[in-house]
């Protein structure tokens, strides 16, 4: 819909760039350290994702496309949940960005652990932004139901890599 692309594209910068300071301040290290609490990520991330991976094979079966309605668009105070939503409940994010690049982050020298922050958190800007304002040059794409149905069983499959790498 274009609306609020900024809004959401920052949001979901800017919550990366915290949980990637938090995991290369140490944080990352502390979970990595105590394997109750790694266990808990690691199986909490996989069953999210599992799970997740089940809606997308779900929705591969059903014939849509990408249809914008103009009378049902969200508002400004809906986006703003919804970026929030999907940056802070989605237990993967945690793992990627407090575990993992906490871990690689931590072993740098104190100089080199800001610049692998600054780096990481530049890194997750450039993937917002350029994602929240390049979706639309896909539209004509993703108009057709088809192309729907390949992406969401491409998801699934990701997903279910995803969750099964998680717990080998």
């Amino acid at each position: 819909m274009r609306r609020f692309v900024f809004t959401c594209a920052f949001i979901c910068t800017a919550c990366d760039a915290v949980l990637i300071a938090a995991g290369v301040s140490g944080m990352g290290q502390l979970i990595a350290a105590h394997p109750t609490l790694l266990g808990i990520a690691k199986w909490g991330g996989a069953l999210f994702l599992f799970v997740y991976g089940l809606r997308s094979a779900w929705a591969a079966t059903k014939q849509s496309g990408l249809v914008v309605a103009a009378d049902v668009a969200p508002s400004h105070a809906a986006v703003i949940a919804s970026a929030f939503g999907f940056s802070l409940l989605n237990p993967h994010v945690y793992l990627d960005t407090v575990i993992l690049l906490g871990a690689v982050g931590g072993q740098q020298a104190a100089d080199g652990r800001l610049a692998f922050a600054l780096g990481a958190m530049s890194a997750s800007a450039v993937w917002f932004f350029g994602l929240g304002y390049g979706a639309r040059l896909l539209a004509p794409l993703f108009a057709r139901p088809v192309a729907w149905r390949v992406l969401d069983g491409l998801i699934a499959v990701v997903m279910w890599a995803i969750a099964y790498s998680l717990i080998n």
